[in-house]
């Protein structure tokens, strides 16, 4: 099944696991902030966070890519992050300053994607090294979770989560660096493209 907004099919194994990915979100949110599975919440966001390779291997192996889902793979990955973040800022596992730091780098890619969007471009395409830095942020994630939860767990959980958390933080930034450079080029190949054109 096709749409007619050039987003290629929708009804695929890749995007079915983006829709699942997404939908983990809420269930997270839910086990964590509404009930006391916790434990549950914890498995919840580990799945997601090790599937976030899952849903790009299906689309190359399947030959199944579309811009849908390369439109719901970083979504899926943002929400899980940002959500995840909040949950564990309120619940004082994660320190406000990294949740600041994390969403200043949100924020600065939200204003890039908006110049783009002025000047007449689309997103420019995933890096691998946002995506690393992504799977590292979500492999973190439940570790630190992990150490808030369990005595027993803590003294090797804790520091490996912030290992994994400040790791991930630094190539998120990195990945920004170079999705900016990206942009730039994109907007000078364009313009050069239009200056050139009878």
């Amino acid at each position: 099944m096709a749409d007619r907004q050039g987003l290629g099919p929708v009804l695929t194994v890749p995007n079915l696991i983006s829709f699942m990915r997404l939908l983990g979100v809420p269930l997270f949110l839910y086990l964590f902030l509404a009930t006391d599975a916790t434990g549950w919440a914890v498995a919840v966001l580990a799945i997601g966070g090790l599937s976030d390779w899952v849903d790009g291997f299906a689309a190359r192996r399947l030959k199944q890519v579309s811009r849908l889902g390369e439109l719901l793979d970083p979504l899926a990955d943002r929400l899980y992050i940002l959500a995840t973040l909040f949950a564990l800022t309120f619940k004082d596992v994660v320190p406000w300053w990294f949740t600041i730091a994390l969403l200043a780098r949100e924020a600065v890619m939200v204003l890039c994607l908006v110049v783009l969007r002025i000047l007449g471009h689309g997103p420019p395409p995933v890096h691998y090294v946002g995506k690393t830095a992504t799977a590292i942020l979500l492999m973190g994630f439940p570790m630190m979770l992990l150490a808030h939860l369990s005595d027993s767990a803590r003294p090797w959980a804790h520091p490996s989560g912030w290992a994994l958390l400040w790791w991930g933080i630094v190539l998120y930034w990195v990945a920004a660096v170079f999705y900016f450079i990206q942009a730039a080029v994109h907007v000078r190949a364009g313009r050069a493209a239009a200056a050139g054109a009878p």
